[in-house]
């Protein structure tokens, strides 16, 4: 296993594994199940994949593989085609065939996943049950001997949890015994998410980055200000809204970029609309799951390569998408879960 792992660290340009990424290498190289529990940005993806394609190599080498051999699966399209652009080149390099599939993917796209499976499949839990219905590309679920569940707490105890642990019972009849592996950010009952993963039938192993993370917590109570009425009347803006929009601007510009959640897809396009508004010149854009993926695409690598100041989202980027360093995090009202919180600060 040394000498391989020492070319892909290579060809992924890593120097050197992180304490978790060692910890996961030996019992997921061996085709154990693992639930791996660290914060956004602490290298839990690579952890996973560095064992399970020096396993999927020595595999292809004793027998060419027909179908799919790896699942990937992704509450979010956005995580699913930045993941794709972290491990496109990567796996080129390796040899390995890598695409993604969902609801955005073209029709031409997914007749040539038909007729030529890629070895590594990036799905979705709603588009893993699609799967099933196609002839083919059932027969093509037959050779999976691995899944990958990220951000898995955003799916357990949720209907779209109870979807995917049906799916990968059937997918269990289809090819027999599955190693899964679940990604997940901190978590107050681990035992009880790894039990969401694999079921009753094996223990898996619990992979947790225990190094402590330093943060800086700030509320700001936002009240209503008699020298912005005129504003907040011009704009049509809630005084207490207008204090917010103030607050983050002022703070925004001492950084270099920010990401600003709100709770709902209406509640970050009326604050787009409302920074427009009172501050036209600021470099900010909104990112929610009701854009179309160009818009949603653009948007990303805007902020990713620095042209925008500030990103307005919903959920959709707190799963850990690639968007380059973020120096500072706003959250407008409460985010009602204390690991809410916490994904998104981290």
């Amino acid at each position: 296993m040394k000498d391989g792992l020492t070319e892909i660290m290579r060809l992924k340009g890593i120097e050197m594994l992180t304490s978790l990424q060692r910890k996961a290498l030996e019992p997921i190289y061996s085709g154990r199940s693992a639930l791996i529990i660290a914060p956004t940005g602490s290298g839990k993806t690579e952890a996973a994949l560095i064992p399970l394609f020096l396993r999927h190599l020595k595999d292809k080498k004793k027998s060419p593989l027909r179908g799919f051999g790896i699942l990937y699966i992704a509450p979010l399209r956005a995580l699913n085609r930045d993941l794709l652009r972290r491990v496109e080149e990567w796996c080129a390099k390796m040899g390995i065939t890598v695409s993604v599939r969902h609801s955005d993917t073209p029709q031409s796209e997914r007749t040539r996943q038909s007729i030529h499976p890629p070895e590594m499949l990036i799905t979705t839990p709603e588009t893993l049950q699609i799967l099933f219905s196609g002839k083919r590309l059932k027969e093509h679920l037959r050779s999976v001997r691995s899944v990958v569940v990220d951000e898995i707490h955003e799916l357990y105890g949720e209907d779209r949890g109870v979807q995917l642990a049906v799916a990968l019972e059937r997918l269990e009849e289809l090819s027999g015994p599955v190693q899964r592996i679940g990604l997940s950010a901190t978590v107050e009952n681990p035992k009880e998410v790894a039990r969401f993963l694999v079921g009753e039938r094996e223990r898996p192993v619990i992979i947790a980055d225990n190094t402590p993370k330093r943060q800086e917590l700030r509320i700001y109570p936002a009240r209503e200000r008699e020298d912005d009425r005129d504003l907040s009347v011009r704009h049509r803006i809630p005084p207490r809204a207008l204090d917010a929009l103030k607050y983050i601007k002022e703070g925004a510009q001492e950084v270099r970029k920010v990401l600003i959640f709100t709770n709902t897809r209406d509640s970050s396009e009326a604050f787009g609309s409302w920074f427009h508004n009172v501050y036209p010149d600021f470099p900010v854009e909104v990112h929610h799951g009701s854009l179309s993926r160009d818009i949603r695409t653009k948007v990303e690598e805007s902020f990713k390569r620095g042209e925008l100041k500030a990103l307005i989202c919903t959920s959709s980027m707190e799963l850990g998408i690639d968007i380059g360093d973020v120096d500072r995090v706003y959250q407008i009202s409460s985010p009602r879960r204390v690991e809410r919180l916490i994904q998104r600060v981290g």
